[in-house]
């Protein structure tokens, strides 16, 4: 453990103000790519100030993007004089391999360029995160895949994108967005069927349609995509991420705290109150576009109709993130009840409740995508440990842990979390908390 890795958490206190989400990680890792797809300046605002997105950046500026910061959640992108050379590097290599979000490179890369390289990428360790689908909408749309074994990487090329009828193997986000920014500049028209279809495609969808592209079927898990020669500059504003928005509803849960969160877009937020309200029994309030959530002694997690356990699992959208299952799991802790978490996306993502049955939680790890929850109904509190982050989403659920908690915390491995989570320390402090970054 470092120090300058580290967060030191004292908890068991109540905090009490208004939190303002950050911008969507998810969303600004495609908005930031899509931006390579054409020579014209594109104006996008409500970037989060995270690594991961800054790691992008600074890949984009590095192929020769003009990129121009104009206040803190704000830039402008100027992609006129990209240096193709530049994918052939050791630098471009070694800092796409360790971003995930790169792979969002390729299809505008292909798109506009004819060519694309992508290291393996880097991101959680949580289990298998297959390339396949991008891969096989890629190959359908014409490109060809070359893999060396010498350099770990693929090297992808397209001498002429053409219009096709693909049928996604899985709702993959970015698979859907790699495929679509690469087909708004194929011939002919590209029907996707099984698509994504979340708020940040929806999101991208507006976006290069905005620019010049023709996508319709937008909200939809069926999208038609005619090609255009050329896009053009447009503004974009991202949306707030609800991850970090469903994280704080259950903070205020596990805390017993009085917290607003403020400009919540509501209306794009899909199951998320309808999860932490009626399946955990949390007491939210909507005020316009705006979440409250009162102090609160006690929540019960709900049941099925003829009375059995219920289950909470992840699913496509509109179905619950499976980036949200460790807040689901570390809110259930304390509450009144007992839920089975089903994680079936990643096999290795609910191995940190080690970490949270040593904190005092009662909690049933089945096998790698299963966890029996019996909540505590705050008999007794969970008690604070050294511990340690092992992904972004298990880290905030950690540091939620360690609020909540009897006594010190020390959370090391905190880059985790900083790649998905803005200034978090900083924000929480403003409400009440005590963490301290080393």
């Amino acid at each position: 453990m470092t120090d300058k890795d580290t967060f030191v958490v004292w908890g068991g206190n109540r905090l009490k103000g208004e939190l303002i989400p950050q911008g969507a990680k998810n969303e600004a890792l495609q908005i930031i790519s899509a931006a390579l797809l054409t020579d014209e300046e594109v104006i996008i605002s409500n970037i989060p100030d995270i690594q991961d997105v800054n790691k992008l950046i600074e890949i984009l500026k590095d192929m020769g993007v003009e990129v121009h910061r104009l206040n803190a959640d704000t830039y402008t992108f100027k992609a006129d004089k990209v240096d193709l050379h530049y994918l052939d590097s050791e630098e471009f290599r070694l800092k796409t391999g360790k971003l995930r979000g790169s792979v969002l490179t390729i299809g505008p890369l292909l798109a506009r360029f004819k060519r694309a390289y992508l290291p393996r990428p880097g991101g959680d360790k949580i289990g298998r995160r297959r390339l396949d689908t991008h891969f096989l909408g890629l190959q359908l749309l014409g490109a060809t895949f070359n893999y060396s074994e010498t350099e770990n990487a693929f090297t992808i090329s397209a001498p002429q994108l053409k219009g096709a009828y693909i049928l996604m193997e899985e709702a993959s986000i970015t698979g859907t967005a790699n495929i679509l920014m690469a087909a708004v500049l194929a011939q002919g028209v590209t029907t996707i069927y099984n698509a994504a279809c979340e708020p940040y495609i929806q999101q991208l969808c507006h976006m290069l349609n905005s620019m010049g592209a023709n996508i319709t079927g937008v909200g939809s898990n069926l999208l038609t995509v005619q090609g255009v020669e050329k896009l053009g500059g447009c503004r974009h504003r991202i949306l707030p991420d609800m991850l970090e928005i469903g994280s704080f509803i259950g903070l205020a849960a596990l805390t017993q705290s009085e917290i607003t969160i403020k400009n919540a877009s509501v209306d794009q937020l899909g199951i998320i109150p309808v999860l932490f309200h009626q399946k955990l029994g949390i007491q939210l309030e909507i005020r316009g576009d705006d979440i409250f959530i009162p102090q609160q002694d006690c929540y019960e997690i709900g049941r099925f109709i003829d009375g059995s356990i219920l289950t909470i699992a992840d699913a496509p959208w509109p179905g619950i993130s499976p980036d949200l299952m460790s807040v689901v799991l570390v809110t259930a802790t304390q509450a009144k009840g007992s839920v089975l978490v089903h994680q079936k996306m990643f096999e290795s993502r609910l191995f940190f409740v080690d970490k949270l049955i040593d904190m005092g939680a009662q909690i049933i790890l089945c096998d790698p995508h299963r966890a029996v929850v019996i909540g505590l109904e705050r008999r007794s509190p969970l008690r604070g440990i050294n511990m340690s982050s092992p992904d972004i989403r298990a880290g905030v659920a950690l540091l939620i842990a360690a609020l909540s908690a009897e006594g010190k915390s020390v959370i090391s491995n905190i880059h985790q979390i900083d790649r998905g989570y803005q200034h978090i320390d900083r924000r929480l402090q403003a409400i009440g908390a005590q963490i301290e970054r080393l």
